[in-house]
């Protein structure tokens, strides 16, 4: 039983408390802190663990830095095009619709004549053949193509392909308006959802990726670029506080899991990672790569959005629901958190399952015409990659829910007994 000189001296700090307890920090764009008791045990192990796992996650970030000189060799090692040939902008005038039947005139449809825009050529117009797709995807006059250049031999002009549609400006203004849309909605916790976003790529590009390339182990990579963007993200996004701790010791928890999922299930189906023309060129430019442990790290990686999702949640279901009802014991505080994540957990499970559905619904089309039954093709690379991606991560978020609603409950003061009445010990904890 602490008093108010041992429990009560963390009352009211949870919120807004670092996670070592001392003094106050600020949350970005959160209100009022429950007023709420800690436990001060509970609370200086939690703040020693993730003090631990920080550090370790600074030295395997030290130590496996990746291999500037090997990246750099491998990087641009393959040639895109044929030697000589170069892109160049330019802007459709006029479009020339796919041809009606086969065998038409291949010169009056499927082209688009186009200006190109800079370079020797630049001004002249250009007629290029385009796939069907192309022109029927809304392609009109005005529009900017990327097309690829070739210089003539022996004095002969150069000659134009269609290469792609420039979609950077579309890109970057769709980038803008979710920004914008985020700062308004979310306001000051919004942009460092966005600051925490930045981070997180930052990270993958400098070092996830080249680590990788660099022959470092991928899987151990992985984690520790994953648990590095959950500090970045979750603290600068909520807050230092030791609601927020909480949320990051269950997600930490839920990394490890599916990781260790992940490589058991990898494994166990014996999938290869080889799905597409990238697998078999990684494994021709990187002969050390494993495309099997690549695919494990990019179940984790593909799970920390969602694995955040539910951490958090739970760690601000028992805060409020401790506030709410200060004189609710710690099972029936476990129990009601529990009824909040069992019904987060289902709807997240619902998003995992329709994300995997709008990703592959060309594929899952595709497999409709194959005159074998759809379960029968679970077991093909394609098919079963993405069920093995989705369940894993699934089961490593589940997990996930009650370790975090447990080590809430645990940090949170017990029921208030004899508070209202000013006794000296007003919290069991």
């Amino acid at each position: 039983m602490a008093g108010k000189h041992a429990g009560g001296h963390a009352r009211g700090r949870d919120e807004h408390a670092p996670a070592h307890g001392h003094g106050h920090g600020h949350g970005h764009g959160h209100g009022p802190a429950p007023d709420i008791a800690v436990r001060r045990g509970p609370q200086i192990a939690l703040t020693a663990l993730l003090v631990v796992v920080a550090v370790a996650t600074l030295v395997g970030v030290v130590h496996w830095w990746p291999d500037s000189g090997r990246v750099s060799k491998l990087q641009g090692s393959m040639a895109f095009t044929a030697q000589g040939a170069t892109y160049v902008p330019a802007t459709v005038t006029q479009v020339q619709g796919r041809c009606a039947q086969v065998g038409a005139n291949s010169a009056g449809c499927g082209h688009v004549v186009a200006k190109v825009a800079s370079g020797p050529d630049g001004g002249k117009a250009v007629t290029v053949e385009v796939p069907p797709e192309v022109s029927e995807a809304g392609l009109s006059p005005g529009d900017s193509l990327e097309l690829l250049r070739i210089p003539g031999a022996n004095g002969q002009p150069a000659t134009f392909s269609y290469f792609s549609i420039e979609r950077n400006t579309p890109l970057w203004v769709l980038g803008a308006v979710f920004a914008i849309a985020v700062v308004l909605v979310a306001r000051l916790r919004g942009l460092m959802a966005l600051i925490g976003l930045g981070v997180a790529a930052a990270v993958v590009g400098w070092f996830l990726l080249p680590a990788m390339l660099s022959g470092h182990p991928v899987v151990a990579v992985a984690v520790v670029a994953a648990v590095a963007i959950m500090y970045v993200v979750l603290y600068t996004t909520h807050g230092v506080s030791l609601r927020t701790s909480v949320a990051l010791g269950g997600t930490l928890a839920g990394i490890a899991l599916t990781a260790l999922v992940a490589w058991y299930a990898v494994g166990d189906t014996h999938l290869t990672g080889v799905v597409d023309e990238g697998g078999g060129v990684l494994i021709a430019q990187v002969p050390g790569l494993s495309l099997q442990r690549v695919l494990v790290a990019s179940v984790v990686i593909a799970g920390l959005g969602a694995l955040n999702d539910v951490t958090i949640t739970q760690a601000s279901a028992v805060w409020e629901l401790r506030a709410a009802a200060p004189d609710m014991g710690r099972a029936e505080l476990v129990r009601s958190a529990m009824r909040i994540g069992r019904d987060h957990v289902a709807s997240t499970i619902y998003t995992l399952a329709f994300a995997y559905v709008g990703t592959s619904l060309a594929l899952l089309l595709a497999v409709q015409l194959y005159d074998r039954p759809l379960l029968d093709l679970l077991g093909t690379e394609e098919i079963a990659e993405e069920v093995v991606r989705s369940l894993t991560g699934g089961i490593g978020l589940v997990l996930a829910m009650p370790i975090t609603t447990a080590l809430a409950a645990l940090i949170v003061g017990g029921p208030r007994t004899a508070y209202d009445r000013g006794d000296e010990e007003s919290w069991i904890v």
